[in-house]
């Protein structure tokens, strides 16, 4: 009874690991091509994205998402929350995190951002939000 309970728990922690995808030489990270240094690292194609591991996700939807998250920010900062751009918030969780994206256009604030992915989210994007530097989890409230 007791192996049973490992095993069904075993499976249940098998979908809330982020798979690392084939590396083709052993200088690669996971994914292919090296990761750039940061700060670069932070708009610079992940090599998830690059390497085609996300089915729908390439560098134009990555260029796209970023661009988008800034100019929301810009804003947000501007007209609904300005005191985000005074340092008022310290934490931030992004609750469905995609791309990373949020948190990308808040690094030159004064803010820290936990990014949290649904473990049913249709695409799974926490590798990515690794690859910019990022941090971040899966959660499902």
């Amino acid at each position: 009874m007791a192996l049973l309970s490992v095993i069904h728990r075993y499976h249940k922690m098998e979908t809330c690991i982020t798979p690392l995808p084939d590396a083709k030489d052993k200088t690669d990270v996971a994914g292919g091509g090296p990761l750039a240094k940061w700060p670069a690292r932070l708009t610079a194609i992940p090599p998830r994205i690059s390497s085609g591991s996300l089915p729908g996700i390439n560098a134009e939807t990555f260029i796209q998402d970023t661009k988008a998250w800034v100019k929301r920010l810009t804003y947000y900062k501007a007209h609904l929350i300005p005191p985000l751009a005074h340092g008022r918030y310290r934490n931030i969780m992004d609750m469905n995190a995609g791309l990373g994206g949020f948190a990308a256009a808040l690094i030159k604030d004064p803010v820290w951002v936990m990014n949290a992915m649904p473990p049913e989210a249709k695409d799974n994007t926490l590798g990515v939000i690794y690859e910019r530097g990022l941090i971040g989890t899966y959660q499902n409230w």
